[in-house]
């Protein structure tokens, strides 16, 4: 499937991107690649080669599939809708009565910024289900070190975040760290110079540390052979939950941080679900979780830091809890 999403004139022609998608049934993920289409010829040219459709960018590095988007032309809009699937056993679908739901939906543009990626962004109307806010400001977390956030509940919650490493500790952290990988290198457990960092959400109020549950969002920095930096941003799901009958994983992928940027995300956390979208929905990330412990009034949101060489600060920091989604048919008929 090929979507025209953006044009750099209003003449068409060589100046229009295109969207190649594939839903993977292999793997049950959903790639794309931006190129450009000729349909006189029924042509095909990715941009970028070595990342086109189904070995380079994807929608989400989490569980994410069967997406479909929609023109909604009241707001001139590109609205994306994805399958989330369940993580747990059949046997547990079974016992529940049902499985699997929709993500939230997302806006979908062109990155003008960087020219090579979309950005996801939830669709405006999620805002409206906020109602109790927190500012929490400026917190810097040390290096092997975990804040409790002062939250009322937090199962359902909606995070805006942006974080900074101490400019001196970035310099002084020159060892060249190129083998980093989300699904490989220790999640959110592991320590390297510069990360990782971030939050944990859906996290154990009553403690913190060792096993407890959570599901770790966060970005980890790494130094390249050129001495250039490379962000990763990935979610860990290894301690998400002490069911046994779960699949979980470490996902995620490099995100794109042009200079001046700060490291940001924002958190969609809805009881099973976590949805993330990091550098302004650059990349997004969607975990199903299932805690058994971190639920209601005992799950936490916390910041962590297990850098070795640096200190973390988030220099912005908003917890929005957020109302559920009735049925406007249901409500009428109370």
């Amino acid at each position: 499937m090929t979507e025209a999403i953006a044009a750099a004139s209003n003449s068409g022609g060589s100046e229009v991107l295109h969207v190649m998608k594939e839903s993977s049934d292999d793997d049950r993920h959903d790639y794309y690649a931006l190129g450009r289409y000729d349909a006189a010829t029924n042509k095909w040219t990715p941009l970028d080669a070595d990342a086109d459709v189904g070995i380079g960018l994807r929608y989400d590095w989490g569980k994410f599939y069967a997406s479909k988007t929609f023109y909604d032309p009241a707001k001139k809009r590109r609205v994306l809708w994805g399958w989330v699937a369940e993580t747990d056993s059949e046997h547990a679908d079974v016992a529940k009565g049902w499985a699997s739901l929709q993500s939230i939906p997302r806006t979908v543009v062109l990155d003008t910024k960087t020219g090579s990626n979309l950005i996801q962004w939830p669709v405006v109307e999620v805002e409206t289900l906020r109602t109790n806010s927190t500012n929490l400001g400026s917190i810097t977390v040390d290096h092997g070190s975990v804040f409790p956030l002062s939250l009322h509940r937090a199962t359902q919650l909606d995070i805006e975040a942006s974080f900074h490493l101490d400019p001196p500790d970035v310099i002084a952290a020159k060892e060249a760290d190129v083998g980093y990988n989300c699904s490989t290198s220790g999640g959110a457990a592991g320590h390297g110079a510069l990360g990782p960092f971030g939050l944990l959400v859906l996290a154990d109020a009553r403690r913190h540390g060792g096993d407890m549950e959570q599901t770790a969002v966060y970005f980890y920095v790494a130094r390249d052979l050129d001495g250039g930096l490379r962000t990763h941003f990935c979610h860990d799901e290894s301690r998400s939950s002490r069911a046994n009958d779960i699949v979980k994983r470490v996902v995620g992928n490099i995100v794109p941080v042009l200079d001046g940027e700060a490291l940001s995300v924002r958190v969609l956390v809805d009881h099973s679900i976590v949805e993330s979208f990091a550098q302004g929905g650059r990349s997004t990330v969607t975990s199903r979780v299932y805690p058994t412990e971190a639920i209601y009034a005992n799950a936490g949101v916390y910041l962590f830091n297990n850098a070795t060489g640096a200190r973390v600060t988030a220099t912005s920091l908003v917890v929005h809890e957020m109302d559920s989604s009735y049925n406007q048919a249901d409500m009428a008929s109370l």
